[in-house]
């Protein structure tokens, strides 16, 4: 990887297509075994926190991980997403509390019945087209993701029972440890911290309370999009724990490459090309742009590689008002399989013209004499 660094998927041991929940589980269980307050003076393990919480850092926030995704180590700039001056403001409130939860018997945000927990967070990557970029589209798209089970109205207990308060915890979901002077508190082992327990589970489900299932979503994309952009859709995403919200659902816009257009800012770029003979004289020709074919006059004596401006023929703003430009670059083509007359007439336009045809070629030729002479 980039710089040294290990991948960060390897470093909290998950696939790349883990989920919020797994990547969160994985860095929890990991966390506490390398924490160094559990392992003091144990400079390894403060290493291997300090790794831990890098890549956690940056596979929790839906952004920095895309981004990631994308380009690597490279693409987040400083190399990683984390800090080594402290976590204010960063993924880490929502677990942190976890493990000095488990360390020291402080309060930690598992505990507790009937406390809901947001769901997941999911992402749907939609490719595109130029066009379909440049002026917006709407489309319709499937997002698989969790929904409440109807055998069982999400309760996860089987029809007809229900479920029961923990016997070990009385529905606390947390167990509280003396050990020496602390006292440690931990999620329930009985009931995994839910403070319930199922005893006759939901065939449908299992006793999960959630199945998995397809909803169609209409999407709406705005006109001047580009590669890398995201739709946020509040609520659409997986759904909550114990009656907690649902996540949000992310589109991960990718354009496609066009075989003519390409795409600098909000300005269109189209190389064109053209014959010498056209340059020389002077013409008019046809070029493609977003809206259609449009003819405009090339001027006599025109070079290759000059640009000329088609205004408001590009991309619209995507917060704005307007469009950019179409910049249409001359090429000139040389001909190749001249025939003899061809190249007779050739020969003729040279001994008839000589340097003074080539103005420019002159000039570069007067400049590099006066530089050695």
């Amino acid at each position: 990887m980039a710089n040294g660094k290990q991948d960060y998927y390897e470093v909290l041991g998950v696939n790349r297509n883990a989920s919020e929940t797994e990547i969160k589980k994985a860095y929890r269980k990991l966390a506490l075994q390398h924490h160094p307050d559990k392992n003091p003076g144990n400079k390894e393990a403060e290493e291997k926190f300090k790794e831990l919480s890098e890549a956690y850092a940056v596979l929790s926030d839906g952004q920095k991980r895309a981004t990631y995704d994308q380009f690597g180590h490279a693409g987040l700039g400083n190399g990683g997403g984390f800090s080594s001056g402290g976590f204010g403001g960063s993924p880490f409130e929502d677990i942190f509390g976890d493990i000095f939860g488990d360390i020291f018997g402080g309060g930690g945000s598992r505990g507790g019945r009937g406390r809901g927990r947001r769901g997941d967070d999911l992402r749907y990557n939609l490719s595109i087209s130029f066009e379909e970029a440049a002026f917006g589209m709407e489309t319709k798209v499937q997002i698989p993701r969790h929904q409440s089970c109807d055998e069982c109205g999400g309760s996860g207990a089987r029809k007809g029972t229900s479920a029961k308060t923990c016997p070990t915890c009385q529905g606390a979901g947390q167990v509280r440890y003396q050990q020496g002077f602390f006292s440690l508190t931990r999620p329930c082992p009985e009931c995994a911290g839910e403070g319930r327990v199922i005893e006759t589970p939901c065939p449908e489900c299992r006793g999960s309370g959630k199945t998995k299932a397809k909803k169609t979503l209409a999407l709406k994309i705005p006109a001047g999009v580009e590669t890398g952009n995201r739709l946020k859709l509040s609520g659409e995403g997986d759904l909550g724990v114990q009656g907690g919200p649902p996540g949000d659902l992310y589109v991960v816009i990718t354009v496609k490459e066009h075989p003519i257009f390409k795409r600098e800012g909000q300005d269109v770029i189209c190389e064109t090309p053209i014959s010498f003979v056209q340059a020389a004289l002077g013409c008019e020709i046809e070029v493609p742009t977003l809206d259609g074919k449009l003819k405009i006059k090339v001027p006599a004596g025109t070079q290759s590689g000059k640009v000329l401006n088609l205004s408001g023929k590009g991309i619209p703003h995507l917060q704005g008002y307007g469009r950019g430009d179409q910049l249409v670059v001359l090429r000139i083509e040389t001909p190749t399989h001249l025939t003899a007359r061809q190249k007779e007439l050739l020969e003729e336009f040279a001994r008839e013209s000589g340097e003074d045809v080539h103005p420019m070629g002159k000039s570069f030729f007067d400049k590099v004499k006066n530089l050695f002479d």
